[in-house]
C-alpha cells in the first residue's frame, strides 16, 4: 500500500545511486513520479543533488515550487554538502535537507515529514475559519502558529496591539495535543494590582491582608495541567518576575501568607507588544525569565504587511460578526484596502462595524454606507502625493545610469504587478483598474523583469 507520493526532479549524475534510493522508497512504500520540463509542482516533492549541482538550476526548481501553497520540498544530497550550499537551500525555501548515506532511517525520516504536512495542513485549513487571511505572509504565520501549539515548549507571541496575539494564544491552546490537558486561564498582566498582583497568579491564605476572608487559588493553581496565558508579559512587575521564574523552574509556588510549597505544572503562553529584549537591556524585564518564556517566538504582522488579506476580513466580519449576506460593492474593498490601519485588525473590525450598523435594507454595501466621520480627506486625495520611496528610488535609478525610457518602464511593470496582486490574479479587473488592454497583463506575466532592478533593492 502506497503511503505518500512525491514527485522528484534529479540534479545529480550519480545514477547508480539515485536508482538505490528510489529503489529504498519504494519498498518504504514512497511513490515517486518524475517531474518532466513542463509540469508545474504541486504537493510535496524532493530533488536530488549533490556538490557538484548547480544551484541555478536548482533555484529555478524551487521558485516554481513557491507559487504553490502547499507545495514542500526535501533536498536530498548523495553526498556530503558543504554547510553553506545547505543553508543556501534553506534560505531558498526548500523545507528539508539532508545527506541520505550520513543519516540514520532515511527512508522513515522522509514519512515522518510527510506524515507531519499532511497534518499540519489540515490544522491550517481549520485556523484559517478563525485566523481569517489568506495571504502567503498569514499562511507562513498559521504554519508557524500550528508547529508551536504541536510542540510542547513555551510561547511567546509578539506583536502590535491589535493584531490578535490573544486569539493565537487561544487556537494553541485548542490545538495542543495533551490528552489530559485542562483549562486555559488568562492573567492580563496590566490589571496586576501592586501590593496584590501575587495573590492574582499565586493566590492567598485567609487573612493573609485586609478582604482576604477566604482562602483563594490563584492563577498558577488553575492552570494546573492546561495553559497559562499571561498577556502583555511586559507588564509583570519586577517583584513578581523573580518568583515567578521559580514559579517555571521548578513547579512549585506558594501562596500569599503561607509557608507551604504546592505544586502546578501548565504550560505558559505570553504575549506582548514590548520588545522583551530591549526591556531587558533596560532593566525592566529579567534576562533569565526572558529566555525561560521565549522558548518559541512567534511575531503576529501587523495589517499593512498584509493588506491583501483585508478584502477577506472585511467579508469575513460582515458575514460572521452581522450575518450580512448581502454583495459588497467593489468600492468599498477600495476604500478598506487604501485606509491605513494604526490599530491593525481591530480597527479594520471596528470600521467594519460602523459600516454594517449604517447599512439598512437588502441592497448591496456601498460606499455610501461608509459614515462621514470616516470619508478620506478629499484636499489630500486630489494631487496624488508622491512618495519619498520612489523619490529614492528614481534618485538610485539615475544614479545607477538610467534614462527617463527605462525608468518609465521599471514603473510600468511594478504598477502592472501591484494590480495584478491588488486584484488577487484577475487580469480582467486589473487591467480595468490600471486603463490598460487585458493582452498587456498577460504578456507581462510571461515576460522576463525589464530590469534586474527591483523597488525593495534601489529603495
Amino acid at each position: 500500500m502506497v503511503l505518500s507520493s512525491l514527485w522528484y526532479k534529479p540534479f545529480t549524475r550519480q545514477n547508480a545511486l539515485l536508482v538505490d534510493i528510489i529503489h529504498q522508497l519504494d519498498k518504504g512504500n514512497i511513490s515517486l513520479k518524475a517531474l518532466h520540463m513542463n509540469d508545474m509542482p504541486t504537493g510535496p516533492g524532493m530533488i536530488f543533488l549533490d556538490s557538484f549541482s548547480s544551484p541555478v538550476e536548482i533555484q529555478e526548481t524551487i521558485d516554481a515550487c513557491s507559487t504553490e501553497e502547499t507545495t514542500k520540498l526535501i533536498a536530498v544530497s548523495v553526498s556530503p554538502l558543504p554547510t553553506s550550499f545547505t543553508w543556501m537551500l534553506l534560505q531558498s525555501g526548500v523545507t528539508e535537507v539532508f545527506s541520505w548515506f550520513e543519516v540514520e532511517k532515511p527512508v522513515q525520516i522522509i514519512a515522518s515529514r510527510l506524515s507531519y504536512w499532511r497534518v499540519l495542513e489540515e490544522h491550517v485549513g481549520s485556523l484559517q475559519t478563525k485566523l481569517v487571511g489568506k495571504s502567503k505572509r498569514w499562511l507562513d504565520t498559521l504554519r508557524q502558529i500550528v508547529d508551536m501549539a504541536l510542540s510542547n515548549c513555551p510561547v511567546l507571541i509578539t506583536g502590535e496591539s491589535g493584531t490578535g496575539k490573544e486569539l493565537v494564544a487561544h487556537e494553541i491552546h485548542t490545538l495542543d495535543i495533551r490528552f489530559d490537558k485542562q483549562d486555559c486561564i488568562v492573567v492580563d498582566c496590566t490589571n496586576l494590582i501592586p501590593g496584590l498582583s501575587g495573590s492574582e497568579l499565586f493566590g492567598h491564605e485567609k487573612g493573609a491582608f485586609t478582604n482576604a476572608i477566604n482562602t483563594r487559588d490563584g492563577a498558577i493553581a488553575l492552570a494546573h495541567k492546561g495553559t497559562l496565558f499571561l498577556d502583555e508579559l511586559g507588564e509583570l512587575p519586577l517583584p513578581l518576575q523573580a518568583e515567578f521564574l521559580r514559579a517555571l523552574q521548578e513547579g512549585t509556588y506558594k501562596r500569599v501568607g503561607s509557608n507551604n510549597w504546592r505544586k502546578s505544572q501548565f504550560r505558559l503562553v505570553s504575549a506582548t507588544n514590548r520588545d522583551l529584549a530591549d526591556e531587558v537591556k533596560k532593566g525592566n524585564f529579567r534576562q533569565d525569565l526572558f529566555y525561560r518564556v521565549s522558548g518559541w517566538t512567534c511575531q503576529l504582522p501587523p495589517l499593512r504587511e498584509h493588506k491583501e488579506d483585508i478584502p477577506v476580513l472585511a467579508e469575513h466580519f460582515f458575514r460572521n460578526h452581522h450575518q450580512i449576506e448581502q454583495p459588497i460593492d467593489r468600492q468599498v474593498f477600495d476604500f478598506l484596502q487604501l485606509r491605513d490601519y494604526p490599530g491593525n485588525v481591530r480597527e479594520l473590525q471596528q470600521l467594519v462595524n460602523r459600516i454594517a450598523n449604517k447599512h439598512l435594507g437588502e441592497g448591496p454595501i456601498t460606499i455610501g454606507d461608509i459614515p462621514q466621520s470616516d470619508w478620506p480627506d478629499f484636499r489630500r486625495m486630489s494631487t496624488p502625493p508622491v512618495s519619498n520611496d520612489l523619490e529614492l528610488a528614481i534618485n538610485s535609478l539615475m544614479y545607477n545610469g538610467l534614462g527617463l525610457k527605462e525608468i518609465k518602464d521599471i514603473v510600468a511593470e511594478i504598477a502592472k504587478k501591484v494590480a495584478i496582486n491588488h486584484e488577487n490574479g484577475n487580469l480582467k479587473m486589473a487591467a480595468q483598474r490600471l486603463g490598460c488592454s487585458e493582452r498587456i497583463l498577460q504578456m507581462h506575466q510571461k515576460a522576463e523583469p525589464v530590469s534586474g532592478f527591483t523597488m525593495q533593492q534601489i529603495g
